[in-house]
């Protein structure tokens, strides 16, 4: 039996490599805060920067690579980030044979926690109580949780940085509960389900 041809690039390729037309997000609450619209070169310098809900319609590469922003090593330097995610995409498709791109949006959805715990004050008294978190919130968490435990690897290791995000992002794609931003998700939604 034949297999079916390969879908046809829509033109505009992510880092002139990636195919962004086939690339689906499972979680449909989700779906409306990952901007997966095709573009070459995921930069918009700050365009959308003090307009409400506006991230949502950055490319979710982009956030990644501004997540990456988050420790000394990389604090301003955005081609640096820039650099380490094409490298750390390449490296993607090298070992899963599959888009980064629906890697990288598998793994965001896999670590978004649905639950969290906040603080309610009853006079003087404060109580957790167990709330929904909101879709963005749980896309900017999933960013958060990925770009920090590859950086904590990355400080435990001689691996490049790259290497310690795709390493980060594949396990997160696959569930796998020893990957830093799986157990960070499942940690908080244990201690929301406590607070219940």
């Amino acid at each position: 039996m034949k297999e079916p041809p390969a879908p046809k690039p829509s033109g505009v390729l992510l880092f002139g490599k990636y195919d962004v037309s086939a690339v689906s997000v499972r979680d449909v609450g989700m779906a409306r805060y990952i901007d997966i619209s095709p573009v070459a070169v995921p930069h918009t310098g700050g365009k959308h920067t003090n307009k409400p809900f506006a991230k949502a319609k950055m490319s979710i590469v982009e956030r990644l690579i501004n997540g990456m922003m988050r420790t000394e090593v990389f604090t301003g330097k955005k081609l640096k980030s820039y650099k380490a995610v094409e490298q750390g995409f390449t490296i993607i498709q090298d070992k899963t044979k599959a888009n980064p791109l629906q890697v990288l949006v598998d793994a965001i959805v896999n670590t978004a926690p649905r639950e969290e715990v906040t603080r309610l004050q009853y006079g003087g008294i404060s109580v957790p109580k167990a709330v929904d978190v909101a879709p963005a919130r749980r896309v900017d968490l999933a960013i958060r949780y990925i770009c920090t435990g590859s950086l904590e690897q990355s400080h435990k290791s001689k691996k490049p940085i790259a290497e310690c995000l795709a390493d980060e992002i594949i396990s997160a794609a696959k569930n796998d509960i020893n990957c830093f931003s799986v157990g960070k998700k499942e940690e908080v939604e244990r201690v929301a389900a406590s607070a219940r």
